[in-house]
């Protein structure tokens, strides 16, 4: 449903975006990146807002800088807060359907609306609704001529908790539909939650893709925290640190051992000969660093 063959976007001297390459089909994609990764290019790239300096988009097989005939199945969600303030929700939205074609479009507004949990019958312009009531019109106008592929581009931001929650679970339905739903967010903990497919921009390029849970597991240079529960901490961490499976060692209870490993690989494989020799029993191993967050601090600081 998208397609990026080593897409490039420079403006004069600066590299937005280089070589990147990936396929996309139905369900949820979240696009990651600090400030400046890129990833608001690539999204102008997949919707034919911003045409490739080098390589090749596509979505639906097509060139949606060429073929606008694609639009009709592409639902945008800006980032920009830019809206006709004088016009209220419901004409802002049947607006965007009347764009796309959409038979009674007043009608599909308003159920889109309804989705979003906003009131139809809202006489008041655009301009009196919040930061959060403004990011729900943007996904019901985008949502109205019910697209095949949505690309959001940080719609979370502006909601309080209960809208958040609400959206994502939106974002997963629309994924298991069988729609293809590319959105952008530096939310963490909440992309974790949609348990979506991954892809990590770090300066321009693709740092990882996939199940973030696969690439935490293909990481094994990276350094890992864990805690150890075992009745001898003391004697454990010091037969550890004496075989050079960790780093670093902190006891922090009577029965537990914070540990810093440098190769997840050797430390597995170290453990259960090094609580032997201690005389100590292992009870428990828990990562510390099994999140997205430390994943991704990872990646874009290589």
């Amino acid at each position: 449903m998208v397609e990026l063959d080593r897409a490039s976007k420079w403006f004069g001297d600066v590299v937005a975006v280089s070589e990147v390459s990936f396929r996309l089909g139905p369900g949820v994609t979240a696009l990651l990146g600090p400030n400046g990764a890129g990833k608001s290019t690539v999204l102008r790239l997949v919707c034919g807002l911003a045409s490739p300096s080098q390589g090749e988009v596509r979505i639906f097989g097509g060139d949606p800088r060429a073929d606008h005939r694609l639009y009709r199945r592409l639902g945008l969600v800006p980032q920009q807060q830019a809206l006709f303030d004088a016009m209220t929700a419901l004409r802002f939205v049947a607006l965007t359907a009347s764009l796309h074609g959409v038979t009674a479009p007043e009608a599909m507004a308003a159920e889109a609306l309804c989705v979003v949990e906003l009131d139809p019958g809202d006489g008041r312009g655009l301009e009196t609704y919040s930061k959060g009531m403004r990011q729900r019109v943007k996904v019901a106008q985008a949502l109205v001529h019910d697209p095949e592929l949505l690309v959001l581009d940080e719609p979370l931001d502006g909601l309080d908790p209960r809208q958040r929650a609400r959206l994502i679970g939106l974002f997963r339905r629309l994924g298991e539909e069988g729609r293809c739903v590319l959105v952008s967010s530096h939310v963490l903990d909440e992309v974790e939650r949609w348990g979506s497919r991954v892809l990590v921009l770090a300066q321009g390029r693709l740092a990882a893709e996939g199940d973030f849970h696969a690439i935490r597991d293909l990481m094994e240079d990276r350094p890992r925290r864990i805690r150890l529960r075992t009745d001898r901490p003391q004697a454990l961490g010091a037969e550890l640190l004496g075989a050079g499976a960790v780093a670093g060692v902190t006891v922090t209870g009577p029965d537990a051992v914070v540990v810093d490993t440098v190769d997840g690989a050797a430390f597995r494989r170290m453990v259960a000969p090094a609580a032997r020799a201690a005389g100590a029993r292992l009870l428990e191993l828990v990562p510390l660093d099994d999140d997205l967050e430390s994943v991704f601090r990872y990646l874009v600081g290589r």
